[in-house]
This record gives structure tokens, C-alpha cells and sequence, in this order.
């Protein structure tokens, strides 16, 4: 327990600024360090095998993640919540923060290994979108995520936060080769359903209905799916809507489209 009582203090450097993406985009890639926020985050991050570089929280916080901090041995910076407000620029009403190495990502082939049903994602770049597409996931019994390289960090704090660390338990990579991700994944044995609008898109009952290996493929938040990948997919499927309204935001119809995913062929989880 180390108790620090100045915003500048040299150890409180992985918290610096945390509201500042562009600027904690490159601190966390050049230490290889990731931020974990509130009691639940933390604890969920040390369970799942990730080494804490240091913890920062409030004295009041110290009691309820006591086991997880006298079993680290990393340096426990102990501050008012004024000064963690100061140092990370936002109000920390969780109370505790907790800075971690990042493991190397493992192959496509390593995450998709054994997988039934698989997320893919390209180019979602926001980070609340992301973290909440990582939980539907988890809740909806999906084995794995993809990435492409242009989509937000899962490992970010913020989509860590929504994600309530799905991202921990949920095996997970960035695809090498955007332009053949999809082909790649039919070659493996997955069939790809894209969710778009596209002309020939079925509803995602009618898409999914029969698919042993299912890769569910969603789109940026703007624009959707690129022609490329709307075009090598396998299928093409839409969520049927009222007369109205021709599309839902990407968290929402990640949601929608696991659970009628998940309850094919009598995959539901726990069911």
C-alpha cells in the first residue's frame, strides 16, 4: 500500500489522462498495459490470468478487493478520489482502477478452434459498441470474436467497462488479412452471415436456420459492411422491422441477431 497525495507523482503514469483516447491509445501500445475500471472489472481481469502492473483506488475500496490485491504483489497506489479525478480526468465513482500487461493475441486459427458460433466485426470504432457486442456475445453463448484492424480495442477501458469483461473470458484476435477474413473463414468450415440491407438479404431466422458453424459478420456503425465483405459472404441477412425504420444501432442488432442465432438447432445457452 503505497498512499500518494500529488497528481504529478511519476508512479501514477498508466492513470494519466485516461478520457484521452488518442493519447492513451499510444501509452497502452507502447507499454503494453491496459486499464480495468470498477470493483467488478478488476477483480474479473486478475481472475481471468492477466498480470496487474499496479492498482490505484480510494481508501474505501481497499476493504472489497482485499484477496485480490494481497495475492498480486503489484504496488497499490492508495489516493483521495479527488486526486484520482484530477490524475485520470474523469470522476472515478467506482473507485478503483487497475493497470495491466496485455498478452499477445493469439492466431485466427487458435481462437476459432472448436468454435460453433463466432462474431465478426469490421471496422466498429467505438469503443461503447464494441464492449457491448463482447457481452451479447458472452450472454448468448458465442465461443469467440474477430476484429478486423480497423475496429476499436476491445482491451480499452471504456469498452472493458461495458463489456462488464466479457473480453477476458471471451477468446478473441485482430484478422491479419482483411480483404479474404470471410473466404478464410468459409474455407475453415464456418458459413458467414453478413447483417445488411442488402437487396437479397433474408431475414436472419430464415439466414441462420440449418448453419452448424456460424459466423455472424456486423458492420461499422456508418456505413454498414464494406462492398467486399457484404459480397463474400456466405448469406446476407436483415432483422425485419416496421414500416420505418430500416435499421437498428450495431449493439442493438448484435443483440437481436445472437439471440435468434443462439436458439438454432436448440443451441440455446442453458437450454
Amino acid at each position: 500500500m503505497i498512499e500518494i497525495d500529488a497528481a504529478d507523482d511519476p508512479r501514477l503514469a498508466d492513470y494519466r489522462d485516461l478520457r484521452d483516447v488518442q493519447l492513451r491509445q499510444h501509452l497502452e501500445a507502447e507499454h503494453g498495459l491496459f486499464i480495468a475500471e470498477g470493483e467488478k472489472v478488476v477483480r474479473r481481469a486478475v481472475e481471468a490470468g492477466f498480470e496487474p502492473r499496479s492498482f490505484l483506488m480510494a481508501p474505501r475500496w481497499l476493504e472489497g478487493l482485499d484477496d485480490v490485491l494481497s495475492g498480486s504483489g503489484a504496488p497499490v497506489y492508495v489516493v483521495p478520489e479527488a486526486l484520482a479525478e484530477e490524475v485520470t480526468g474523469f470522476h472515478v465513482h467506482r473507485g478503483a482502477l487497475a493497470s495491466l500487461h496485455r498478452r499477445p493475441l493469439p492466431s485466427v486459427e487458435e481462437v476459432v478452434a472448436g468454435a460453433r458460433s463466432v462474431l465478426v466485426l469490421e471496422d466498429v470504432v467505438d469503443h461503447t459498441n464494441v464492449g457491448a457486442i463482447f457481452r451479447c456475445g458472452a450472454a448468448l453463448g458465442f465461443d469467440a470474436v474477430l476484429v478486423a484492424p480497423r475496429c476499436a480495442d476491445p482491451l480499452y477501458r471504456r469498452s472493458i467497462k461495458v463489456g462488464m469483461g466479457a473480453v477476458f473470458t471471451t477468446p478473441w484476435t485482430r484478422l491479419p488479412d482483411w480483404y479474404d477474413a470471410l473466404p478464410a473463414l468459409s474455407r475453415a468450415g464456418f458459413t458467414t452471415v453478413a447483417l445488411t440491407l442488402a437487396p437479397d438479404a433474408t431475414a436472419i431466422e430464415d439466414a441462420v436456420a440449418g448453419v452448424d458453424r456460424l459466423a455472424l459478420v456486423l458492420g461499422s456503425e456508418g456505413h454498414g459492411l464494406s462492398p467486399r465483405w457484404e459480397e463474400s459472404a456466405d448469406r446476407r441477412a436483415i432483422i425485419p422491422m416496421a414500416a420505418g425504420i430500416d435499421s437498428l444501432n450495431v449493439a442493438a442488432a448484435a443483440a437481436v441477431a445472437c439471440y435468434v442465432a443462439a436458439r438454432r438447432s436448440g443451441t440455446a445457452p442453458g437450454g
